[in-house]
Formats: C-alpha cells, structure tokens, sequence
C-alpha cells in the first residue's frame, strides 16, 4: 500500500526534475539539426533566466534535519539521470556519425547544447553525488564525471576547494579583476596537479605510494578510458569528435559556474600560512527560484560551503546580511561572466562594496588581488 504522504512528497520535488526535459530538446536538435540545435542552450541559458524573472526568488527554507526517507523524490532525479544522460549523449553521437546529415556549424552548436546539459545539469548532479557518504552515489558521480573526462573534479573538489576556497591554494576562487577567458587556462592547467598532489599526499599519510591501487586516479582513468572507446565503438573517429566537443564545452560550463561562484571573495589572511575559517560571506548567492529548480540549489552556494553534505533540498537561503548575493541567477551571470568588460563592470563594484562590509580593516588588496599570500600552511 502507498503511503498517504507520498504524491504531496512527490509533487514537491517535481520542479527539480525539469532537467528532463532537456532529453526531447536534444533530440529534436540532434534530428532536425539547422535552428534547432540551439534548443539546448537557449532553454539552459534564456528560457530560464526569463523565468526567474518571472517566478522572482524563493527564500524559503526547509527543516535542515527532515528524515532521509523524506527526500527520496528528490534524490532520485540526480540517480535516474545518470543513464538518461548516458544514453541521450551517446545516442545522439550515434546517430549524428551514422547520418552526417550536420554542417560544421551544427555540430558545434548542437555539442555546445550537449555540453549544456552535461555540463550544468550532468556535473552539477555529480557536485551532488560525489559529497555523499554512500559508494554507490560517489559512484555514479564518478561515471557522470567521466562522460565529460572531468573526473580529478572529484579529488580538486572535495580535497582542496573546500578545505582552502578564498586562499591562493584553491585554483577556482577566482581573483577580483581576473577575466574568465584567463581564468579558465589557469584552472585547466593547475586543477588537475591539484588534485593529484592532494590525493597522494593522502596516500601518503597511510603509509602508501603514489601508484597504490587506492589512488582514485586509477578508477578516472578506467571510467575515462571506458567513456572514450564506448563513443569510438558507437560513432567512429567521428563520433570520438563529438564526444571530444562536448566534453569540451561541458568543462566550460563548469568551470564558468566555479568562476562566478566565488568571484574577488578572499578569506582574510591572519600570518604565518593561516587563514580565517570559511564564512558565509566567502561566496555568492542567488535565491532565484527557477534556476535553483534546475541547479538543485546550487546557488544557495554559502551553505553548501558550510555543510557539504548536507542534501540538496535541505541547503538553506541566506539573506543579504549575511553572505553577497548577485543579481541574477547563474545562467545569466554565467552568461555574462564570457564578456570581462561588462562582468567586471558589474560585480567589481559589488566586491568593493563587500571588501568595505567585511573588512575595513584592510588598506592594501594587492595581496589579495595578486595571488601573493603564501598557501594555508599544512
């Protein structure tokens, strides 16, 4: 028998499952190709924005300790798009390599679209994943990671951000002034020596080398591997390309989010190698209700920081006066973020502004501006 609460639990966590419908847009792009392989982006990126400005925010918070079993509509989106976006992605490279019925244009349009999806919605559900406790979540996280060939994101993510995001140790808080175009090199080069670097210092904290067969390196690599020969088997060297693309531009979409997340939020250097501890005020909000539905909360980014396990429905909305808030939702600023003049024109002036809130003891940036603190010491 169904128990009496289940359809209202269930009608509740419906607006996070709007992701879905990401499946029908990408299919209709990849057959038809011309126009609508913009179907994609312009409902990531357009269609949401126009409706956070309709919906307005949602400031609203759950019980931070509702049960488990209470959550289970909402956790099942981030498990069953697992092999929707498997067999959406490669379906779709399939059937493009099989009917090469796309001009050169097309296929970067409709790779940027796929990149979209696998980007702000496959990596974001991975985010999620990833930060639980049970292997099989940390599991499919992996697999999602690895159709983007993004799988250090796990060991950069958990390993480093968040034990040194605000501080010149955590490659993705991005410096106030730095523009995304020179932001997005720089993380692709040191996020994945990051990452290495912290898991074998891990390893070699429990007595063990570098090559030990619990490096996860080893499983990203095998995820990786298994991703790259499943797109050749099934497209070719042209699906290959597809893949690569994608990946490519998934990649892009993340690193973007990492980018407006954290943007000229420095943690306050004390000496000696010690920073103050992680505070609301070290990242950016928005309580934008559409694009909260289609990031699962990402955006309420200040309690992620401050439990980071904590389920995605549960993360609570801080208010203005107690961590920076931005404009708009993450589609548009991300959006935004691909033009430096206009992104610095509009949220350097929010950064002074919460320099002048938070510290007005501090005279000299530079430091901060520069990179130029030592890194946390341990």
């Amino acid at each position: 028998m169904i128990p009496a609460d289940t359809f209202p639990k269930f009608r509740s966590a419906m607006p996070f499952w709007m992701t879905l419908l990401n499946v029908p847009l990408a299919v209709t792009g990849t057959v038809l190709g011309g126009i609508w392989v913009l179907l994609l982006p312009v409902y990531g990126f357009v269609l949401i924005t126009l409706l956070d400005g309709l919906a307005g925010l949602n400031e609203e918070n759950a019980d931070p300790e509702t049960a488990e079993a209470d959550l289970f509509w909402y956790r099942a989106i981030t498990l069953v798009w697992v092999p929707v976006q498997f067999v959406t992605l490669f379906w779709m490279i399939w059937y493009v390599a099989d009917h090469r019925h796309l001009g050169v244009l097309e296929i970067l349009g409709l790779t940027y679209g796929f990149g979209v999806m696998t980007g702000a919605a496959g990596i974001v559900y991975a985010h999620e994943l990833l930060h639980q406790k049970n292997n099989l979540e940390r599991w499919l996280g992996d697999l999602l990671l690895s159709m983007v060939l993004y799988s250090h994101f796990r060991s950069e993510h958990l390993l480093v951000h968040h034990l040194h995001v605000g501080t010149t140790r955590d490659a993705v808080t991005a410096r106030y002034n730095e523009g995304f175009f020179r932001f997005f090199p720089r993380v692709l080069m040191e996020c994945p020596r990051s990452a290495w670097r912290a898991e074998v210092a891990m390893l070699k904290r429990r007595g063990a080398s570098a090559i030990d067969r619990r490096n996860p390196f080893w499983r990203y690599a095998f995820l990786q591997l298994a991703m790259l020969i499943v797109a050749l088997v099934v497209g070719g060297w042209y699906g290959l390309m597809l893949f690569l693309l994608q990946a490519f531009f998934a990649v892009w979409m993340l690193e973007l989010t990492n980018y407006v997340e954290h943007y000229g939020l420095t943690r306050k250097y004390l000496g000696n190698g010690k920073y103050e501890h992680v505070k609301p005020h070290h990242s950016w909000n928005a309580a934008h209700k559409v694009s909260n539905w289609m990031l699962i909360n990402l955006q309420r980014h200040s309690d992620h920081h401050y439990k980071p396990d904590r389920r995605f429905p549960l993360l609570q909305n801080y208010g203005a006066d107690e961590a920076p808030q931005l404009p708009y939702g993450y589609p548009l600023m991300a959006t935004i973020a691909m033009v430096p003049p206009l992104w610095r024109r509009m949220m350097n002036p929010k950064v002074r502004k919460w320099r002048a809130m938070y510290y007005p003891e501090i005279t000299d940036w530079t430091p901060y501006k520069k990179g130029q603190h030592p890194d946390p010491a341990g």
